[in-house]
């Protein structure tokens, strides 16, 4: 039952987006304490084709992996287009079924002087407890959580319309985790409490646009000619996917820099809400320094988010400004409001932030 969930969400939505490379390498680079000596999951990257299970599997002694475990719910149509490899015997068996791979240690097995991705190639190849068949695949199914609970960081891209529940089961087997979604991803209410809780944070690439590898067809002009730009051919089913974040929950350094704030508090800059008792600020550097109460800051500011000089008290917007608080404006909706030169205004959306020590005269 949960395979035939997974794959009617595929069919709903557009889930099947590989990410590059050079993306996981920009990224991952500023987690690299963390892995040592540590079980790495990549559960929704099928080896033939992630650049995930190909990131780990390069800098297993790097890094000191204990051990990598991946795993795939099906084959792709873009099966061996990004690993770039060729596994010989096993080059159909992954569009036929789902499997696992589970390596404790990478050696120069072929004997030319070094370790590196062919390797891999022989150990997939050579090694049948290496590599094994699953039932579904599924991330929920019993035998894939069996795999979880043995995982101390989980790393991957998830299915963006599965987000919710993806996060949610991290969140139940209280793993460590670093995985891409939607920058829309935040205003989930089963997601934004997690901010709110310090349980979820955003990693260094925040509202960026990435370019993913994908079995769709690109037919918008101006995301091919990004594409373009990035010196890759849309012709090859690069797609371009906007506001993109970085989501994880292991301490990171960028967690801890102070936002330098330069502007103070007057009331004609920052006006009042009209249905909530905060002030609106409509860009983050204008954050002032010196004001002591709540206030409505662009979604931006969790890019720079350090929880000891801010505390979020909500969301300003939607089923969420409800629930702290925020009455109805002057559209009938549960959006925050502010009056300006005779006119009402609905900012785009505002996450409501207190500053922990705001500067005194």
């Amino acid at each position: 039952m949960a395979n035939k969930n997974l794959n009617a969400a595929k069919t709903a939505k557009k889930d099947e987006f590989y990410t590059q490379l050079s993306d996981i390498e920009r990224e991952l680079q500023h987690y690299w304490q963390h892995f040592r000596d540590k079980v790495v999951l990549c559960n929704c990257d099928d080896p033939y084709e992630s650049n995930f299970f190909k990131y780990f599997a390069l800098r297993f002694n790097q890094l000191g992996l204990k051990k990598l475990i991946c795993t795939c719910y099906n084959g792709s149509p873009v099966q061996g287009n990004e690993l770039m490899i060729d596994f010989g015997d096993f080059t159909e068996e992954p569009k036929k079924i789902a499997y696992k791979v589970e390596i404790t240690e990478v050696k120069d097995l072929n004997g030319d002087g070094a370790v590196d991705l062919s390797d891999v190639q022989y150990l997939l190849k050579n090694d049948k407890n290496v590599i094994s068949t699953l039932k579904t695949g599924d991330f929920r199914d019993p035998e894939c959580i069996a795999l979880l609970k043995q995982a101390d960081i989980v790393v991957t891209n998830p299915p963006f319309s599965l987000f919710r529940e993806y996060v949610a089961q991290l969140m139940e087997y209280e793993k460590k985790f670093i995985i891409m979604g939607r920058m829309s991803a935040l205003h989930y209410s089963e997601i934004f409490p997690l901010f709110m809780q310090n349980k979820m944070w955003c990693g260094f690439g925040f509202n960026i646009s990435v370019v993913y590898k994908a079995p769709y067809e690109n037919v918008l002009e101006a995301n091919r000619k990004f594409v373009r730009a990035r010196g890759l051919n849309p012709d090859d089913n690069y797609i371009k996917v906007p506001a993109i974040c970085w989501y994880t929950n292991l301490d990171i350094s960028k967690r801890h820099e102070i936002l330098d704030l330069v502007c103070r508090y007057s009331r004609e800059e920052y006006p009042s809400y009209d249905n909530f008792d905060a002030i609106d600020v409509g860009k983050v550097q204008d954050i002032p320094n010196d004001y002591e109460g709540v206030m409505g800051v662009p979604d931006t500011i969790l890019g720079q988010f350090n929880p000891e000089q801010f505390e979020i008290i909500g969301l300003g917007c939607g089923y969420l400004g409800k629930q702290v608080g925020v009455t109805k404006n002057y559209r009938g909706r549960t959006d925050l409001a502010y009056s300006k030169d005779g006119k009402s205004k609905c900012p785009y959306s505002r996450i409501l932030i207190r500053n922990k020590h705001p500067k005194t005269i």
